[in-house]
């Protein structure tokens, strides 16, 4: 064999080689796949949820039991003959409260009328009013009545049964606070003579008075600064006086009002425009009883 078909004889055995070689499995598993493009697909934007809202639950109040009701007013038949009967005020929500205990203001009438009369002149009704727009803490009043009102203390059995025996009948049947600072006592008129009698005499009692334009017993005029001199300072009570200017009484007020100052005893004075009239104190009575609801404890 010439070199010539030996070169042709190599050729060809490498070709063939070669086939064979491209259709083995091995061929097949080890080349690289032609990759096929993904087409990329276009994000869809979500917009955000809006949140559900739920509405919080809140707690409805319960409403007071005695919610839009007022003091009741009360007339009692009492066993003294100088002191037949007497109205009694009791502040809203007394009945609902049954362990709550109350300070007591004991307010006395003029000459010539009843314990009906600080009723009539609206007492009650602005007490009602005052507590509830929480000036003033809730108190029992107590109008006795007077029944020999022309006669003058210490002649005028009323005093006694009023200290002897109406206070302690309140304290044992109604709920009230059993101390000084707890009671106070006021008048107007004749019922004002009362509260400086009483307020300069028994201190151990009344923690305070109110004198609205007083007509002071002539018998009790020289004893004042007696009574007045027998106070311990650490017991003095409160004292609120007011009087008209052109009333007959404004004189005598003056000079009683001059003596507590030559004492250094602490009082509020207030003169006002008007006489000695229900249109007067009528005027007052609810600044009465702010003063009163700010003294008693």
């Amino acid at each position: 064999m010439d070199n010539r078909q030996a070169k042709k004889l190599l050729i060809l055995t490498v070709a063939i080689h070669a086939a064979i070689w491209a259709c083995s499995p091995l061929n097949m598993l080890s080349a690289a796949p032609t990759p096929v493009p993904v087409p990329f697909a276009t994000p869809t934007r979500i917009p955000p949820s809006t949140p559900t809202s739920f509405p919080v639950p809140t707690q409805t109040p319960t409403p007071h039991p005695c919610l839009g009701e007022t003091g009741q007013v009360d007339v009692v038949a009492f066993d003294a003959e100088a002191l037949p009967q007497f109205h009694i005020y009791l502040p809203t929500c007394y009945d609902e409260n049954p362990t709550q205990r109350y300070p007591v203001l004991y307010l006395i009438h003029g000459q010539g009328y009843t314990d009906e009369q600080w009723v009539r002149l609206g007492a009650p009704s602005a007490a009602s009013q005052l507590i509830a727009e929480d000036k003033i803490p809730p108190f029992i009043i107590v109008m006795p009545h007077d029944k020999a009102s022309w006669r003058m203390a210490p002649d005028d059995y009323f005093g006694e049964a009023l200290i002897d025996e109406l206070i302690p009948y309140i304290d044992a049947n109604y709920r009230t606070l059993i101390k000084p600072e707890s009671r106070a006592i006021g008048g107007l008129s004749r019922g004002a003579g009362w509260a400086i009698h009483y307020g300069l005499t028994r201190w151990d009692l009344f923690g305070a008075f109110g004198a609205h334009s007083p007509a002071i017993f002539y018998n009790d005029n020289s004893k004042l600064d007696e009574w007045i001199a027998a106070i311990p300072p650490a017991s003095w009570p409160q004292i609120y006086i007011d009087i008209g200017d052109n009333d007959k009484e404004h004189g005598s007020t003056r000079l009683f009002g001059d003596l507590l100052m030559e004492n250094g005893v602490p009082h509020e004075w207030h003169l006002y425009a008007g006489v000695h009239t229900e249109d007067y104190w009528r005027a007052h009575v609810a600044e009465y009883l702010l003063w009163y609801g700010g003294v008693l404890k």
